[in-house]
């Protein structure tokens, strides 16, 4: 048998290739949109790709199951637990709990495990050439390497009521009657690693075991107890915020992702063209730079997006496609680092990038405010705003500072003063992700000033002032 974890470090998410090698047979489940990786394993291994699965209907990405059927032919299966309000609105092969799908002497048994949504399944692996029970657990966003999927998403993200609770208690029984009745020797693979907003507390290994989870994990000794109520209490506790892109991914994953099939070739723009498409705000450009570039100088309305690396991530913060009808262009080196920007926006649902330029030279120019901690107390301003996570804030923040996340800015502008009240000064943990929101801010109209080297900058500021006392 033949298992790859392919992961991407931009969201932080898993997706698994697994094989039979006597028959040659694959499938791969929770792919991403851009498929070249899962192409070429199979290419590499002599396979060919039959089934295509996920765990769930995902908020944090796209799914690729449609997008991979249709490039190989596989047939796609999804789940058809959870009740009338969650299923999939595409066709496929539906899977109900015990389910399996078989590759040659492989078993890829379904498993009904509620509680980060109600729909989501686990699969069991079992390697039929080498033994008769299972060996392997792909479990989605149900079991993550030292802690849990969060059930609170439907609530943050996708507009439900209050469903927190019961999904804290479907995810407790999920354990009780499902995970830790599995022999210890179970290998444990998660959708998601450290990083991710699916939980509050991923461990960065990639893989762990039932039985290492059921003695060391913080929630193993509310479910040898059988302390449900403890578990929800502890379980709800201090979870990071939800990004709004996440409502998003919910309803087209749940609908079924438009498949794109063949991209077009990315078009290398000369300025003097893409000048023009700017000043006819034709297009959307983004300037992948590192923030400290971009605030010696940008485009005007430009959106920062640091490439490519975290893409995907920034991206989805402030290129929001289901109100953005300009199409995108990236400042990129050459044609093969604009395609892997490209293929990193995709994997959240913005595939309109159309074209990439290597220079700034002619285009229409403006260089954001950024104000120094001695500056800030003399800064006229009619909000101080903190754009890193609510749990951040909570542990230290400036005085009189405002939290909004910088992934729920674009989406909660009437939480903010009006643009011609004045200037809103913001702020994160470093200076990155305040360039990010910062960006998108300022494309919508808003005065915005950078606090310079952001909250760490401030208590480092702060600390040379006691000490100056001393």
């Amino acid at each position: 048998m033949l298992l790859e974890r392919i992961y991407d470090e931009d969201l932080a998410q898993a997706s698994y290739f697994i094989g039979c090698q006597a028959k040659g047979e694959a499938i791969v489940v929770d792919p991403r949109r851009d498929l070249d990786v899962y192409l070429d394993i199979a290419k590499r291994n002599g396979m060919r790709i039959i089934a295509v699965t996920e765990t769930h209907i995902h908020a944090d990405y796209l799914s690729g199951t449609r997008e991979l059927a249709a490039a190989t032919g596989a047939t796609a299966y999804v789940s058809a637990e959870g009740g009338v309000d969650w299923q999939y609105g595409f066709d496929a092969e539906r899977l109900h709990h015990g389910d399996v799908i078989r590759l040659g002497n492989i078993t890829v048994e379904a498993v009904h495990t509620p509680g980060h949504t109600p729909e989501h399944l686990s699969f069991l692996v079992t390697d039929g050439a080498f033994a008769d029970k299972p060996g392997y657990y792909l479990t989605g966003d149900f079991v993550f390497v030292g802690d849990l999927g969060r059930p609170d998403l439907l609530d943050e993200a996708a507009g439900g009521v209050d469903t927190r609770f019961q999904g804290a208690k479907d995810l407790f029984a999920s354990l009780r009657d499902r995970f830790v009745t599995l022999p210890d020797w179970v290998q444990v693979h998660p959708a998601h690693g450290a990083g991710s907003a699916c939980g509050k507390a991923l461990g960065a290994i990639s893989s762990t075991t039932v039985g290492y989870e059921r003695e060391y994990a913080w929630w193993a000794p509310f479910v040898r107890d059988n302390d449900e109520e403890g578990f929800v209490a502890a379980l709800l506790d201090g979870q990071p915020d939800a990004h709004a892109y996440f409502g998003r991914m919910k309803r087209q994953n749940k609908v079924g992702p438009e498949v794109m099939g063949a991209r077009p070739a990315l078009v290398e723009f000369d300025n003097a063209t893409l000048a023009a498409k700017l000043e006819a705000d034709e297009v959307v450009f983004v300037d992948t730079r590192h923030n400290a570039k971009v605030h010696e100088g940008t485009v005007a309305r430009s959106l920062n997006i640091p490439g490519v690396a975290k893409a995907a991530s920034y991206g989805a913060w402030v290129y929001d496609p289901e109100r953005e009808t300009r199409p995108v262009v990236v400042l990129a080196k050459d044609a093969k680092t604009a395609e892997a920007m490209r293929d990193h926006l995709v994997r959240v649902g913005i595939d309109d990038v159309i074209g990439y330029t290597t220079s700034l030279e002619g285009l229409p120019s403006m260089v954001p405010t950024v104000i120094g901690q001695d500056e800030l107390a003399s800064t006229d301003r009619v909000l101080l705003l903190d754009v890193r996570n609510k749990t951040e804030y909570a542990a230290g923040h400036l005085p009189g500072a405002e939290q909004l996340s910088g992934g729920r800015v674009l989406w909660n502008l009437d939480q903010l003063p009006a643009k011609t009240d004045g200037t809103i000064v913001a702020y994160c943990q470093s200076g990155v992700r305040v360039s990010v929101a910062a960006s998108a801010l300022r494309r919508e109209g808003y005065d915005v000033a950078e606090l310079d080297g952001s909250y760490a900058g401030w208590v480092a500021y702060e600390a040379k002032k006691e000490n100056a006392l001393v």
